[in-house]
């Protein structure tokens, strides 16, 4: 099946910004005492599964041959030619304490690459989209990395994983080889966003590891269609799956695997 791309690409950025709308309606009489807690530190509420279900939905009618991978569940993947691979509110514990950023991320792969990518920052009402062979957009706007390519003028993006117990080492060595080595770093906790920021040249660089699939499959597109790379922590390719991930400019991608090399 030959696949319109931009076309399917502007109905997923519709859903987006329509589920984005939906979640901030819900944000304004959002209360703690409807959270639950999946594992520790890792919350979920009604309104990510109301999300998911909403864009599941949807996506169904757009693309029916389509399998899902999503992170509440409520879709399964089995022999399908293609993949929807959703986040329905990725950033869910900012979202929780009214903290921005927290958005909705959206991405289609083949069984050989990703064709395309929505994410939707709901608290700066940004959508970033892009398809294969296309640029990468913010709001109707071509975007692109920084130019950065000096360490000591990186911004840098770090994330914090709920496996925290596994992850300490790594991190420790993240933070020892970068804090006082680049221009600044921080720690925003929603990844989809932070690979649109990246892309769009507010980051240099993300690092993080022990995320899902759903968390980078649409930054991971916009990232490289706005000429930006992405890799594992050995520069290699084994990274959609989010066991881990550096997203950058390409320019000082080489810097970010050197402090994640073994000692």
């Amino acid at each position: 099946m030959n696949l319109n791309l931009p076309e399917l690409t502007e109905e997923v950025r519709r859903l987006a910004v329509e589920t984005g709308r939906f979640i901030r309606g819900e944000r304004n009489g959002f209360s703690r005492g409807s959270v639950e807690k999946k594992h520790a530190h890792d919350y979920v509420s009604y309104v990510d599964r109301e999300s998911e279900r909403r864009i599941v939905a949807r996506l169904r009618e757009l693309l029916p041959e389509a399998g899902f991978i999503a992170e509440e569940g409520s879709a399964g993947f089995g022999g399908e030619p293609y993949c929807w691979v959703v986040d329905p509110l990725d950033g869910t514990t900012n979202f929780i304490h009214d903290n921005a950023p927290y958005c909705v991320s959206i991405a289609l792969r083949s069984r050989e690459e990703i064709l395309l990518g929505v994410v939707y920052e709901i608290c700066r009402d940004e959508c970033f989209w892009t398809c294969k062979g296309m640029p990468s957009f913010c709001n109707g706007e071509t975007i692109r990395v920084s130019e950065v390519s000096s360490y000591d003028d990186a911004f840098v993006a770090l994330g914090l994983p709920y496996d925290a117990e596994t992850y300490k080492p790594t991190f420790r060595k993240l933070v020892d080889g970068i804090y006082g080595n680049v221009a600044g770093t921080r720690v925003v906790g929603a990844a989809a966003a932070e690979m649109c920021y990246v892309a769009c040249g507010r980051f240099d660089g993300r690092v993080e590891a022990f995320l899902g699939p759903w968390d980078i499959a649409a930054g991971i597109l916009i990232v490289k269609n706005a000429g930006g790379k992405t890799t594992d922590f050995r520069g290699g390719n084994d990274y959609e799956s989010g066991r881990q991930i550096v997203a950058s400019n390409g320019k000082i991608h080489d810097f970010l695997l050197k402090m994640l090399e073994e000692e």
